[in-house]
């Protein structure tokens, strides 16, 4: 027989290569991160900081983080213009409605599909697969566009691009996601199917529309492909077109041809318009940051 002290739980040994190994990996990742956060960081300190700087020291210096001398003269002048407020305004605007247009109607679309019930859902599908992979191209878009009546409207930076394919499938697998019971028990209470949807189905979606709201905001915010193309009425120009045209040419030729009393800091402007078209998006990620880290996870894999 065996005697007790052979019954008694033997230690497991601890395996210090592994140990070590774990730690090891974790300091490279960390240093890895570190080193990236950096490389993306470090530009848009620099463009920060010469912002704030001189022409002579943006001239003299080809890299620093903070300006020997602060000075505000690039911001001066893009206010004291309105051609930059225009712009802004404009772009502002845009993506305000633009963004609240493509969510509705991504959503109003992809709901009716998460239905398998839904006759015809099959092919609305596979046509929509096919537009990932197939596109019709910038030409036959433009002639799109122009037969419409859309050509310098800003309905045409907005219509275009109004359902992204990609983002409406992900929104579906979501709505196919959420419990039929509550469907089901507020058609019992006397909701048609718009009523569920605004009542129910929404209210269930905050984290998706705040995630696809930020995605699509970004995209009318950045794009400066549609406006180059649609619009040729430079009062109607977006930011983003402005800052081409300060980035890609003269700052003073190109601002002169729309307002004659501009005589703006040619490489301080580019930093400042830079700045400031990228603030916005910026300042409202906070806002959605806990909405948004949820609705990025929507179509992993659950247990």
């Amino acid at each position: 027989m065996t005697s007790m002290t052979d019954t008694k739980p033997k230690k497991l040994a601890v395996n210090n290569n592994n140990s070590i190994g774990s730690r090891a990996f974790d300091t490279l990742n960390i240093v890895v991160l570190v080193g990236l956060a950096l490389i993306t960081t470090l530009p848009l300190l620099y463009v920060l900081a010469a912002s704030f700087a001189g022409e002579p020291e943006i001239a003299s210096r080809p890299f620093f983080l903070w300006p020997e001398k602060i000075v505000t003269e690039s911001y001066e002048y893009i206010f004291a213009t309105p051609t930059f407020v225009r712009a802004l305004l404009t772009t502002v605007i845009v993506t305000a409605v633009g963004m609240v247009v493509q969510v509705l109607l991504t959503f109003t679309m992809a709901y009716p599909l998460a239905k398998r019930y839904l006759p015809g859902r099959i092919l609305v599908l596979n046509l929509i697969i096919f537009t990932m992979v197939f596109t019709g191209g910038m030409i036959p878009t433009f002639l799109v566009v122009r037969d419409l009546g859309l050509l310098d409207s800003y309905w045409a930076l907005i219509l275009p691009l109004a359902i992204n394919p990609f983002y409406l499938i992900i929104v579906k697998s979501f709505f196919q996601e959420l419990p039929q019971a509550l469907e089901e028990a507020a058609r019992i209470d006397g909701c048609n199917e718009m009523g569920v949807f605004f009542k129910i189905v929404l209210p269930l979606s905050k984290p998706i529309i705040a995630t696809f709201s930020l995605f699509y905001a970004v995209g009318i915010w950045n794009d400066y492909m549609s406006p180059l193309l649609y619009i040729n009425d430079p009062n109607k120009w977006t930011l983003q077109i402005l800052v081409r045209q300060l980035i890609n040419t003269d700052a003073a030729n190109a601002l002169a041809q729309m307002d004659r009393t501009w005589v703006p800091p040619e490489q301080g402007l580019k930093f400042a318009v830079i700045v400031i078209a990228t603030l916005p998006i910026l300042f409202f990620y906070p806002f959605l940051q806990k909405h948004f880290a949820k609705g990025v996870l929507i179509g992993g894999v659950k247990e």
